[in-house]
């Protein structure tokens, strides 16, 4: 998750810095040259971000669409940026970009969970950096709005947000994937393995 209760680490902070400041078992993301370290994220946002990691990870699995990593895998855009996304995917045109100890390059999809603390990173910084790399797809799950909002890449590389139809977002990074909002506000979530099998018989 990309929380902060910390003050971001200013500065003109490198990836080579980032690497060997961000341990093992922390999160953060370089933006512009500055880390913003993550803090421990609630329950809630944990079962969103493993529930939706689990469902895509399975439809990717199935339809052999590449490969779906959750936080804690960096991705190298340049010597000022390297995010950590709650989840991202980098398909299979672009397998030569992972590397044993990060992701060269932008996910092909990008998911943030938004807590009260990286409201403005995810809906601005993160937008921005996104957007400026070339990352095709960016969903922002807000739990405390109860809103998911899905941005594409238009043909001038501008964020463009996609309306739900019927009440259904569908990505077109990973073909015949789609959400309903409302799976994400149910107490307990929905099972996970019944929700992929329903993904897999809609697109069959």
């Amino acid at each position: 998750m990309t929380t902060t209760l910390r003050r971001p680490r200013t500065g003109d902070f490198t990836y080579e810095d980032f690497c060997s400041l961000v341990k093992d078992g922390q999160k953060g993301d370089l933006i512009d040259g500055v880390i913003h370290m993550a803090s421990p994220e609630n329950t809630r946002a944990n079962d969103l971000e493993g529930w939706l990691l689990m469902v895509m990870r399975g439809f990717v699995r199935r339809r052999k669409l590449g490969k779906v990593y959750v936080s804690r895998v960096a991705y190298c855009l340049d010597k000022k940026n390297a995010p950590e996304p709650d989840i991202g995917f980098v398909g299979t045109a672009n397998a030569h970009r992972i590397k044993s100890g990060q992701v060269e390059g932008p996910p092909d999809l990008a998911i943030e969970i938004v807590s009260p603390e990286s409201v403005e990173r995810d809906y601005d910084k993160k937008r921005r950096q996104y957007e400026h790399f070339g990352v095709p797809e960016y969903w922002i799950v807000d739990e405390d709005e109860r809103k998911v909002t899905l941005l594409r890449l238009d043909a001038k590389g501008k964020y463009r947000e996609i309306r739900p139809r019927k009440g259904i977002l569908t990505s077109q990074i990973l073909p015949g994937f789609w959400l309903d909002p409302l799976w994400l506000w149910q107490d307990p979530l929905p099972d996970e393995l019944d929700t992929v099998q329903q993904l897999l018989a809609a697109t069959t």
